[in-house]
């Protein structure tokens, strides 16, 4: 039986899940572990050590409760350092007016691959969005087609090599062999978008601890992706800030009573705010609780919003906004979006999988699924032999990955 695990090593957790093809085809999920995580921020990994044992104390809860060992994951990466840009290439069809082979397709995107990147930068996935045929544009696959000039455009994700390399570091030392990294928004809207979300444009948010990552998708293909530095921790913060509170007790109070919208809280409604240095317990207004998270999470979504609006893409989202991720768990957290962006808005879940409702019913977990379902969709089976990790893989191999990315 082929098993594919997704790894998602973020700020605040570290998440496994492990699934299998069922009868009908349908991916799995046998099991799933979590861990806090300390040794991250940002989505870079500080402290190694930490790191370490947060990936080892939440694959082995998967391998539990799965009966299954983990030799083998497809791992996301995100992070400040995530840069992105779109890219056009242009080739002579090598049999000039017949028909167009993979291996014409394979230099378009090679040219259009050929941008300049500093050296202490690496690709992680080159994704073509259409080809051009001649005059002919908007062409999804051009293999077996006729003409004399192909044109390619595709979306090139890149990140810092060193943060790669210690989040690489990180997961040998824990064990286990990295497939491939997938930047965490595309394996997040792997999970829980719909084909006609992904044609008729979208726009995934990703609401993560340390970062807020996203992907804009336009006619099928992922037009514009972003790592934006702020996070469910700076809502964190605040509260901790301004309710004189520990960390671990504004994190309880965000999670039960937190509300990104004030006004549609209670404003007799109280709750008991833990005091610092073992100090009583105070009560405290709900209300105040929300006005202190609503700020923040409007900034966060006003920064998602002027980075989306960079793309020519941006004023074609018929099919809205999907916010996925810990952070989509916040009550109001929709309404506030729809506010800001003046588009419908739903949280996302994942969608292809069967099996644990933890991970299939929540968005907490959607980052994790997507990974899983990448996997399969890369082939990776738990039980082929050892094989070199993305970073070290020649050109041509990478660019055959990149077409599944």
């Amino acid at each position: 039986m082929r098993t594919y695990v997704g790894l998602d090593i973020g700020t605040t957790k570290v998440a496994v899940v492990i699934a299998e093809p069922d009868e009908d085809g349908t991916l799995k999920v046998v099991g799933v572990g979590h861990a806090p995580s300390s040794g991250l921020r940002r989505g870079v990994v500080v402290h190694l050590e930490n790191t370490v044992h947060s990936i080892k104390t939440a694959v082995a809860e998967a391998e539990r409760m799965a009966g299954i060992p983990v030799r083998r994951v497809t791992a996301g990466i995100a992070g400040e350092h995530i840069r992105s840009v779109n890219s056009r290439g242009v080739i002579a069809v090598s049999r000039g007016g017949s028909e167009i082979g993979g291996d014409d397709v394979a230099r378009v995107v090679e040219a259009a691959r050929a941008v300049a990147i500093p050296g202490d930068r690496e690709v992680l996935h080159v994704i073509p969005q259409e080809y051009a045929v001649d005059d002919q544009s908007g062409i999804r696959d051009p293999i077996g087609m006729s003409g004399v000039r192909l044109e390619a455009e595709v979306h090139i994700v890149t990140g810092a090599s060193t943060s790669a390399r210690n989040l690489q570091k990180a997961v040998e030392r824990a064990g286990l062999r990295v497939e491939a990294f997938v930047l965490e928004p595309l394996a997040s809207a792997r999970a829980v978008l719909s084909a006609d979300e992904r044609e008729l444009g979208c726009l995934v948010i990703d609401l993560g601890g340390g970062t807020t990552d996203v992907a804009l998708f336009y006619e099928g293909a992922v037009r514009h992706t972003a790592v934006i530095g702020l996070g469910g921790n700076n809502v964190t913060h605040d509260l901790a800030i301004g309710l004189r509170a520990p960390t671990e007790a504004a994190e309880e109070l965000k999670v039960r009573y937190g509300c990104a919208i004030a006004s549609r809280v209670d404003p007799n409604e109280r709750v008991d705010v833990p005091g610092v240095g073992g100090r009583d317990p105070r009560p405290v207004e709900r209300h105040i609780v929300a006005t202190m998270i609503e700020p923040r999470m409007e900034e966060i979504f006003s920064l998602v919003y002027r980075e989306v609006k960079k793309n020519i893409y941006s004023d074609l989202l018929a099919g809205g906004v999907i916010l996925t991720g810990g952070g989509a768990c916040l009550e109001g957290v929709d309404q506030l979006a729809e506010r800001i962006f003046e588009l419908p808005v739903r949280r996302g879940l994942p969608r292809g999988v069967t099996g644990i409702r933890e991970a299939a019913d929540g968005p907490r977990f959607a980052t994790a699924v997507g990974l899983a379902l990448k996997a399969r969709e890369r082939g990776t089976d738990e039980r082929l032999p050892e094989a070199p990790i993305l970073s070290r893989i020649s050109g041509p191999v990478r660019r055959w990955l990149g077409e599944f990315f």
